[in-house]
């Protein structure tokens, strides 16, 4: 079986674990942060947070040229913890999310895919992760 290689994004956001969580979980914050240029949104999200529960959001340009729908299966979920899921090309995700005070790390770690370079994917994934920090500190 093949080794996928595991990329690490994280960011330091000044709020609150059970803020963080909310904002992170909820489809209703979800639509709001879940894209990596301003360019992009995210017109629709679902969400089941559960051990087993399916999760999807639809990615998609602004300018209607192209869309895709990000789904999986969340495999773990700790409350103000942890989530861990499968994307469904299979590919394994961990977000540890490490309260720290007023503030929370969010630590996210997943498996490559082998299309697209990994400083590209990890650019994309960290531009995303930085959207949250924004919104999340904005509201």
């Amino acid at each position: 079986m093949e080794t996928k290689e595991v990329i690490t994004v994280e960011t330091l956001i000044d709020a609150n674990v059970e803020k963080v969580w909310e904002y992170w979980t909820n489809p209703e914050h979800l639509t709001h942060w879940v894209f990596a240029s301003d360019d992009w949104h995210a017109p629709y999200a679902d969400n089941d947070l559960r051990t087993d529960g399916k999760f999807k959001t639809t990615m998609a340009a602004k300018d209607d040229s192209f869309s895709f729908d990000f789904e999986g299966v969340y495999t773990d979920v700790k409350p103000h913890s942890l989530i861990e899921y499968v994307i469904a090309d299979g590919r394994k995700v961990k977000i540890d999310f490490i309260s720290q005070g007023n503030a929370t790390k969010v630590v996210e770690a997943f498996e490559a895919e082998s299309e697209n370079p990994i400083e590209m994917q990890k650019g994309g994934w960290q531009a995303i992760l930085d959207n949250f920090k924004k919104y999340t500190e904005a509201n």
